[in-house]
């Protein structure tokens, strides 16, 4: 489940990097204040059953075929080019940590050919005390 997780963050991630760094162009073409075509990487269409007035004098826009109110626009997104490079380079503290690290960790699984107990040869103390009911504590 963990490496289900791990796959779509790293996708979203992905996408995001791409989403960031890549540049495009709205074009939005508007008649009468209203959104008439809108194109993402061509240019919008203007009106083209346009009728032009000539006795029209004011500049309210009353119907689509009036000239003066129509007017296009563009919203341009720059790519972002700064993104940091991974650095690769390794310093003296970073290969002393690696050579330590797979030096134990190899040496982890390595079983030894025999038990060793370092204490074997040796006889346990003397106790003069019961430590157990000196101290109170009972195992039940």
């Amino acid at each position: 489940m963990r490496s289900f997780f791990t796959k779509i963050s790293s996708f979203f991630l992905a996408v995001f990097i791409l989403f960031s760094t890549s540049s495009f162009t709205v074009n939005m073409h508007f008649c009468c204040n209203k959104l008439v075509d809108m194109a993402i990487f061509g240019k919008a269409e203007a009106c083209k059953d346009k009728v032009q007035k000539k006795d029209s004098t004011t500049k309210k826009c009353t119907t689509f075929q009036e000239k003066g109110c129509c007017s296009s626009q563009s919203y341009v997104k720059t790519g972002d080019d700064t993104i940091k490079k991974a650095n690769n380079e390794l310093q003296a503290e970073d290969i002393v940590f690696l050579n330590t690290f797979f030096y134990t960790y190899i040496n982890l699984f390595e079983g030894l050919d025999e038990n060793i107990v370092p204490f074997k040869h040796y006889r346990p103390p003397l106790l003069f005390k019961d430590i157990q009911i000196l101290h109170e504590t009972y195992l039940i």
